[in-house]
């Protein structure tokens, strides 16, 4: 029934709860699930669409639960969210001809600038600020850039989406975080579908990783609504830094 051996698949499982677990509260989940995802020994592109079918599961699990907590505004983000979606779509049909080296180089040096812009910006918590563009600008610049990158490369989409909803919508971290969940979910979606034409992920290891993924997003969400951001703040730190860390790694 599944495309990997048992010990494996254990082993998936378990780092599925736990990405879903850090992803809801500060993202990154792809940095803990990708490298075990390699270990069945996939191609870049199998191994990518895999992480994508699980990933649908942890981020749709926590984007529920910030709504049902009154976070986000479904009615108010489907546009939004349909504008996500058909740009992660296009990223990823993209993934196989557009150079991407250069991006690569630059993303471990802008991760790590959000890191230490929410390490040591003063005043960021859950308080709403002044909006510094509108919704309709957000929809044509923020939302379909860091979607199309998410189709396109991935890592750091989460942190991304975050920066923008805190320095231009004016966003409280917790409300931030809310959104950034909903919007990635319907990237990641959309980067799904994309992939499911180009590739063939390993549906029921996926699934299964899934499932795991989204229990582990349920307690992640509940532990953030419940403390905001105190705990969301540190992860969102330590998350960047690692992935910065890691791609520098991989790189050099």
């Amino acid at each position: 029934m599944f495309e990997v051996s048992t010990e494996i698949l254990l082993l998936l499982v378990l780092t599925g709860f736990v990405a879903g677990f850090v992803d809801a509260i500060a993202g990154g989940g792809g940095l803990i699930t990708l490298p075990v995802i390699f270990m069945a020994g996939l191609d870049p592109i199998t191994a990518l669409a895999t992480n994508k079918v699980q990933s649908v599961f942890g981020t749709a699990s926590s984007a529920l639960s910030y709504a049902r907590g009154g976070h986000v505004d479904l009615r108010e983000q489907a546009i939004p969210a349909l504008v996500s979606l058909i740009a992660a779509f296009a990223g990823s049909l993209l993934i196989t001809v557009l150079p991407t080296d250069f991006i690569r180089l630059l993303l471990p040096f802008l991760l790590i600038s959000i890191a230490l812009f929410f390490a040591f910006k003063k005043g960021l918590d859950d308080t709403s600020r002044q909006r510094r563009m509108s919704q309709g600008l957000l929809l044509v610049t923020l939302i379909p850039v860091v979607a199309g990158y998410d189709g396109l490369i991935g890592p750091g989409t989460g942190s991304f989406f975050m920066l923008g909803f805190v320095t231009l919508a004016g966003y409280g971290i917790l409300k931030a975080t809310a959104h950034t969940k909903f919007l990635n979910l319907a990237s990641n979606f959309g980067s799904l579908l994309a992939f499911s034409l180009v590739a063939t992920p390993l549906w029921a290891t996926g699934l299964a990783m899934g499932v795991a993924q989204f229990i582990g997003a349920q307690f992640g969400a509940a532990v953030a609504q419940r403390i905001g951001a105190p705990v969301i703040k540190p992860l969102l730190v330590i998350s960047s830094l690692s992935l910065a860390g890691k791609l520098i790694w991989d790189l050099f």
